[in-house]
């Protein structure tokens, strides 16, 4: 099992008549989570798709890298499993896509959001964004997608392009450039920064990125999700070094100072958000 590829072939973006004649598309799914309470809003049924290219230093989840594997599943499935959830989620909750990076299978992404759309789910995309690109058929596959989301939680990584590269292996360009488009486009968003002392937990990067997300429109919600060490034993198991082996997790005082840098307390819209597509 080969867990650093990390190649630039394209995954999962096909002719899609030619996919249809062959049957319904299949996604690879690394896990469900029925109850999902931190992954957008509401209650939510959180699937988590294998597949990610970028290697970031404090990854709890390497199990999810590989490409290409997990459990196989169409979206007729995935919903079928989900909707026995429906009575919990109210009027905010539903169904989220996370990883992995879900849109490494962005063909089965659109299938999937767009089949829960027609059985009256809300949709949320949970993405770091690494896969965006304006290439076609990716971005016409992507507008589409977005059509059928009805909000995204985004997870900056970094707002320095260098480090970013350092962190995960990638520059953020194009990450950015997703960001941009969504917010020139009025897709609501919830904006994430993981604080990693020794990594991100800088004033100047915490004050450039605060002052980033203000120029964005429809951020519903700014959050710091502190680093933690949980996924320390999966490295072990799959004998894997960890990168920020000595590195312990930031401290509230600066947690505190993360969320004043970021002005979370500004973003209220999650608050009283609802969908609307």
């Amino acid at each position: 099992m080969k867990l650093f590829d990390n190649t630039d072939a394209p995954v999962n973006v096909v002719d899609q008549a030619a996919v249809e004649a062959q049957g319904p598309i299949k996604g690879y799914v690394h896990s469900v989570e029925s109850f999902g309470a931190v992954d957008g809003p509401g209650i939510r049924f959180t699937v988590f798709l294998q597949g990610c290219r970028m290697r970031c230093q404090y990854c709890h989840n390497p199990d999810t890298w590989n490409i290409g594997v997990g459990d196989e599943m169409t979206a007729d499935q995935v919903l079928d499993d989900a909707q026995r959830y429906k009575a919990f989620w109210g009027d905010t909750g539903g169904i989220t896509c996370s990883g992995g990076e879900s849109l490494v299978q962005i063909d089965f992404l659109l299938d999937l959001f767009t089949k829960a759309k027609q059985r009256g789910i809300s949709t949320c995309l949970d993405t770091s964004g690494n896969p965006f690109t304006r290439d076609e058929p990716w971005f016409s596959q992507f507008k589409k997608l977005m059509a059928v989301t009805d909000i995204s939680l985004v997870d900056i990584k970094h707002i320095n392009s260098a480090e970013h590269k350092k962190l995960t292996g990638f520059g953020n360009e194009n990450i950015l450039d997703m960001i941009q488009w969504m917010s020139a486009n009025n897709c609501d968003m919830w904006i994430r920064h993981v604080l990693v002392p020794e990594r991100t937990d800088y004033d100047n990067y915490l004050t450039e990125l605060g002052d980033y997300i203000k120029t964005l429109n429809n951020v519903q919600k700014v959050e710091v999700l502190p680093y933690h060490t949980l996924g320390v034993k999966k490295y072990n198991e799959l004998g894997i070094a960890y990168p920020l082996d000595g590195i312990e997790p930031p401290t509230p005082d600066r947690i505190r100072n993360a969320e004043k840098l970021l002005h979370t307390a500004d973003y209220n819209g999650y608050k009283t958000w609802k969908p609307t597509k």
